[in-house]
């Protein structure tokens, strides 16, 4: 399967939120990296405070992240900075965040790698909190803030105290731009459940039946009741049902309504669609109805997929369907239209992050669009292009049956077993799709590499080793689609013998699909594999091609006899 790209938000705090020209010198380093991209930059004035959040991939946002920290150092001097939130340093906070394609765990490990170049480069002593911390009890940010600015002088000096990286006792330079706090968390969703109601009171009963937090036990009366206090003279709290989740009700004077407002911190644990459903079902409880949701900031891909798989889940239907009908199912399901029209390109946060440096796809094409530019005398797309389409369309035909298989009346039962199988074919033709337009890539590259200069020895050094890895690549694309048009066998086997009858051709047309995109993309292999000066790679190459070939030829051939057989005993 295609490896999802790994895409991370950063959202640095810096101890500056009042001189605009200062914040803006800081921004500017981070649009100063290509690949990121600046998503919004929130100054406050009390807590003389700005929050900066930026995404791109993990090496470009920790360039950005660092050029950012080292101006912020630069510019804010800590000795004279004075506001309402908590902080210890000219850049206060900097969480790296997970969007897609990397866990918390990777992101934990690239802070730590940030914090020690921070302290090493700029020597900004740097502290790691929560999934990147060190030390168990800094997990907690406030442990590692305990003290703030004033407190930084003391705890230099204390070993326990001490951050992680760059510590020293205070000196000048300490003083001026304070400490760091670099971590790892979850992306944190906020999120508003629209009620039918004006009560802030019945919205804040609902918040309080989710909220991780919950509500104070009382003693006699739930509500007016006197507090249940422990032992050591704490509030007695009664949990609620959403793990990682804090919530509150309010009256929004705009919309006219109540709303649960909740911020989900964990969306491994809760995800939207989770946390959805039992804001619901705690409002019926109480005689209220959830009318829509509002979307506060951005979302990652995923929640909205994730979303869209559940409700057909829960419907018995397969979600083994394109990405677009995925994100419409999600949307009506839980109302994100409801108060203003839901844009994913507006608030997806890979969707935004696409659109800077939109391409021009050969997957974008239409039918006819992909043909004529394939007819066009250009050398690409070419063969490798179209075999990795045939592949895809092989992909499409199988996941098709599946489909219709398990949405067959008097086959209910079933609908499970096919809505695997139809993920599994989506799955396989959104890679091959990936490889169609990977395949013409590989060809500009090898042109690229031949219009490198030659003039000096050097040059034609550089040229011929730059030509040989373009045609290693060349090589390897069209192997990748072998292997993976390979997969649509098995799809389409299993669909000829278990799924709709009715629909025995298309999954034997799916079998001659794939067979054509193995042997037309073995053909490419073997014409690159022969420019390669490397003849033990390039023979290997052409010899596991040459098995997926007759591997294809055995597959297809078995296939469209089973296919024979139904048609005639039909």
């Amino acid at each position: 399967m295609a490896k999802s790209k790994q895409i991370v938000e950063c959202v640095p705090n810096f101890s500056e939120g009042r001189d605009l020209e200062v914040i803006k010198q800081i921004t500017n380093q981070i649009e100063s990296v290509e690949g990121v991209k600046l998503l919004d930059v929130d100054p406050g004035e009390a807590t003389n405070r700005t929050v900066v959040t930026f995404v791109g991939e993990p090496e470009n946002v920790v360039e950005a992240a660092f050029k950012a920290v080292a101006k912020a150092a630069e510019l804010i001097d800590m000795r004279h900075h004075h506001g309402a939130h908590p902080r210890m340093g000219a850049t206060d906070v900097l969480p790296i965040v997970p969007v897609s394609g990397i866990t918390l765990e990777e992101c934990a490990e690239i802070a730590r790698k940030l914090a020690k170049r921070i302290a090493d480069e700029l020597s900004v002593p740097c502290y790691c909190y929560e999934a990147a911390a060190l030390k168990p009890e800094r997990k907690n940010l406030a442990i590692c803030r305990k003290g703030e600015y004033e407190g930084l002088a003391e705890r230099m000096n204390d070993e326990k105290e001490a951050p992680d990286f760059g510590a020293r006792p205070f000196d000048e330079q300490v003083a001026r731009t304070g400490c760091t706090a670099v971590g790892a968390r979850d992306f944190l969703i906020a999120v508003n459940y629209n009620l039918n109601s004006t009560s802030t009171r019945r919205a804040n009963a609902i918040a309080f039946d989710v909220r991780e937090k919950g509500r104070p036990v009382r003693e006699g009366n739930p509500i007016t009741g006197k507090k249940k206090l422990d032992e050591n003279g704490k509030v007695v709290m009664q949990p609620g049902t959403l793990k990682g989740t804090k919530a509150i009700g309010w009256f929004i004077d705009e919309y006219g309504i109540a709303q649960v407002s909740m911020n989900i911190t964990n969306i491994n644990v809760t995800p939207l669609h989770k946390a959805f459903d039992e804001v619901c079902r705690c409002a019926q409880n109480r005689g209220l109805r959830v009318t829509g949701t509002e979307i506060v900031g951005l979302i990652p891909e995923r929640t909205l997929l994730e979303a869209g798989k559940y409700f057909l889940e829960k419907q018995h239907r397969s979600a083994g369907i394109p990405k677009e009908d995925l994100l419409k199912i999600a949307i009506k399901s839980m109302g994100l239209e409801d108060l203003r029209p839901f844009k994913p390109e507006e608030k997806v946060v890979e969707y935004l992050l696409e659109a800077d440096k939109k391409q021009n796809k050969l997957v974008d094409l239409t039918v006819k669009g992909f043909a004529d530019e394939t007819a066009r005398e250009s050398p690409a797309p070419g063969g490798g292009s179209v075999s990795a389409y045939m592949g895809a369309l092989g992909a499409s035909l199988g996941t098709m049956v599946a489909n219709l298989s398990s949405h067959k009346p008097g086959w209910d039962d079933r609908w499970d077993e096919f809505a695997k199988w139809a993920e599994r074919g989506m799955e396989i033709q959104e890679e091959l799709l990936h490889l169609v337009d990977e395949d013409t890539e590989a060809f500009n590259r090898i042109m690229a590499a031949f219009g490198m200069p030659k003039k000096t020895d050097e040059e034609k050094a550089l040229r011929s080793e730059a030509i040989q890895q373009a045609t290693l690549f060349a090589t390897e694309v069209p192997l990748e689609t072998m292997k993976a048009s390979s997969r649509v066998f098995e799809l389409c086997r299993q669909m000829v013998a278990e799924g709709n009858p009715n629909s025995v051709s298309d999954a034997g047309v799916g079998a001659l699909a794939a067979r054509a995109a193995v042997l037309g993309a073995g053909m490419n292999v073997k014409i690159n594999a022969a420019s390669l000066k490397d003849r033990t790679k390039a023979d290997a190459l052409i010899a596991e091609a040459d098995k997926l070939i007759e591997k294809a030829n055995a597959e297809e051939k078995e296939i469209t006899a089973a296919v024979d057989k139904v048609i005639n005993n039909g």
